[in-house]
């Protein structure tokens, strides 16, 4: 295995939040040691990096100093910008690469990339102008969403529209000048599957994992779930296919609908871990960080066996409310595991932590861990 990156190596990671986090831990478990290239300050990365560059993303000087450090670099996210990529790539092979990156970072060329490989998407029309949208109106229907092409997460940059919608207000409520419509899909079950795949093409995969979303955010995440099989070989190829095709190194989760006619249909990818798959650190063989570190370190893929029933409730801001939780609870809980991100201030919608729980069955870990948050604020 010559192109093994050795355990000792330096891994740079651009970006400096919570997948970060959780990335340095497995990284540094296995030897590594993690260098973080970010603009943020006191970030949840930065805390526990074995060193931290904090420079804007187009400081030229310091990225040089940074990729001329590192052995190899990934991401955390994928808004870091292009240009960083290519400039950091100059010195460190950064996997995944600017393909993927750029796709994710952009609605219209995520759904349409992913349609060309014949892979089926919600009914979606591109988006420059109120005539542009008022056209596709009519062919997409009500009710539809309306999406920014870039910088939309967690529900932010779109508005559904439905019948008493005004299409000139939905527009203009963007404040974007490029936009994707997507017809409004009547799901069964929201799910995720993420997958690793190792420089030597070699793929592994997790899930289905079952998302439930409040308010657009990640609320609740579960695995195993029962899913009819054809739909799981269905989003296991897709899953494949868009990493061979793309030619990913590193870790990758697409996010599915399952329609109530049956028909497995891709919403969005992530290039990186996801918030779906942080029940794998205590619930499977190999958890998706590690999973990460060796995909893009050389190393051979890890087991992707689940050892136990798993749910996983995100800790929003919203939790510290009425002042500090109650941590005895989920610290004195049976199988109950809790991640703080090290975030000093909690706002209403910020990612704070997560807990888990395992059980016997999926619903009894769900029905445990949304217990547990509740009484976090009692």
């Amino acid at each position: 295995m010559s192109s093994m990156i050795e355990p000792g190596s330096m891994i740079g990671m651009l970006g400096s939040g919570q997948l970060g986090r959780m990335f340095a831990h497995a990284a540094q478990r296995l030897g590594y040691r993690v260098w973080v290239y970010s603009p943020d300050e006191n970030s949840p990365l930065g805390q526990i990096a074995t060193k931290e560059t904090i420079a804007a993303y187009d400081d030229d000087q310091r990225l040089d100093e940074f990729s001329n450090g590192v052995d190899v670099v990934t991401f955390e996210f994928e808004n870091v910008p292009a240009r960083t990529v290519e400039r950091v790539a100059r010195h460190a092979p950064v996997r995944p690469g600017n393909q993927i990156l750029e796709i994710a970072q952009h609605r219209i060329r995520e759904k349409s990339s992913i349609a060309r490989l014949g892979i089926p998407v919600p009914d979606f029309a591109i988006i420059r102008s109120l005539n542009d949208l008022e056209a596709a109106i009519q062919t997409i229907g009500r009710p539809s969403v309306l999406k920014s092409a870039m910088a939309g997460y967690d529900g932010k940059g779109q508005v559904k529209i439905d019948l008493q919608t005004s299409l000139s207000q939905a527009w203009s409520s963007l404040q974007t000048d490029e936009a994707i419509l997507e017809a409004f899909v009547t799901f069964q079950t929201e799910f995720s599957m993420i997958g690793a795949r190792g420089i030597d093409g070699a793929f592994v995969s997790y899930g289905p994992i079952e998302n439930r979303h409040d308010r657009h955010i990640l609320d609740v995440s579960m695995c195993p779930v029962r899913f009819p099989k054809d739909a799981i070989s269905t989003a296991t190829d897709a899953l494949r296919t868009i990493m061979s095709q793309f030619e990913v190194v590193g870790v990758l989760c697409v996010e599915f609908f399952l329609t109530t006619q049956g028909k497995v249909l891709v919403n969005e990818i992530a290039p990186r871990p996801h918030n779906s798959g942080h029940l794998t650190i205590e619930a499977f063989e190999c958890s998706q960080f590690e999973q990460q570190v060796r995909a893009i370190c050389g190393l051979p893929l890890g087991q992707t066996e689940q050892l136990k029933p798993a749910a996983m409730v995100n800790l929003l801001g919203d939790v510290w409310t009425a002042g500090q939780p109650n941590w005895d609870v989920p610290l004195t809980a049976p199988h109950t595991y809790l991640h703080l991100y090290g975030k000093a201030e909690a706002r209403e919608g910020r990612k704070m932590g997560h807990i888990t729980v395992l059980a016997d069955d999926c619903q009894t870990a769900a029905n445990n861990a949304q217990r547990i948050r509740q009484q976090l604020s009692q």
